[in-house]
């Protein structure tokens, strides 16, 4: 039986947490690394320790200490391009909690990881102060995501329908703060 700690990622928990990261985009979005999407997985520390108002929570197993599962925020909004433009309009930059990097290890899925993490995430953009949202976009192929989001938030934009020849394929949320 797992047991889990969560808690705010130090720098001995980011090489798990790179790999949990690396490990998601190779196996479940089928994209690999890609530099110009995937800069904060190589270099965690500056992007989510280092800035004020940013995080980067870790679920632990207790049994042997590895990094399960991963949760990210950030005050970085939606950059268009690739997102439809008046997301970024409606989702700014230093006034946007983008939730990021949620992912779970698949041996320690349906345990309740994500909404633990993503609960800390919003009580982190709640008492950090300043955030008017909180974002975040879904490929609807990765597991468990979409059925996450959709109990936490409302979809603001699927590209699948409503962008012209589907966008990038992904799914726009807003998580409630209030």
């Amino acid at each position: 039986m797992h047991g889990y700690r969560i808690r705010t990622a130090v720098p001995a928990d980011l090489g798990g947490a790179r790999a949990v990261m690396l490990d998601a985009v190779y196996r479940d979005f089928g994209t690999g690394y890609v530099p110009d999407w995937h800069a904060d997985i190589v270099d965690p520390e500056s992007f989510y320790l280092a800035p004020p108002r940013h995080t980067l929570l870790v679920a632990v197993d207790v049994s042997d200490g590895t990094v399960a599962a991963t949760a990210a925020l950030d005050a970085r909004g939606p950059a268009h391009p690739p997102n439809p433009p008046w997301l970024s309009e409606r989702y700014p930059s230093g006034a946007t909690a983008q939730l990021r990097r949620v992912y779970v290890r698949p041996e320690h899925r349906r345990r309740g990881l994500a909404r633990r993490l993503v609960d800390g995430l919003l009580d982190f953009a709640r008492t950090e102060g300043g955030y008017r949202a909180a974002y975040l976009h879904t490929y609807p192929h990765s597991p468990g995501a979409l059925g996450l989001w959709q109990t936490l938030g409302r979809v603001v934009c699927d590209e699948r329908t409503e962008v012209p020849g589907g966008g990038s394929g992904v799914v726009h949320f807003e998580i409630p703060l209030h």
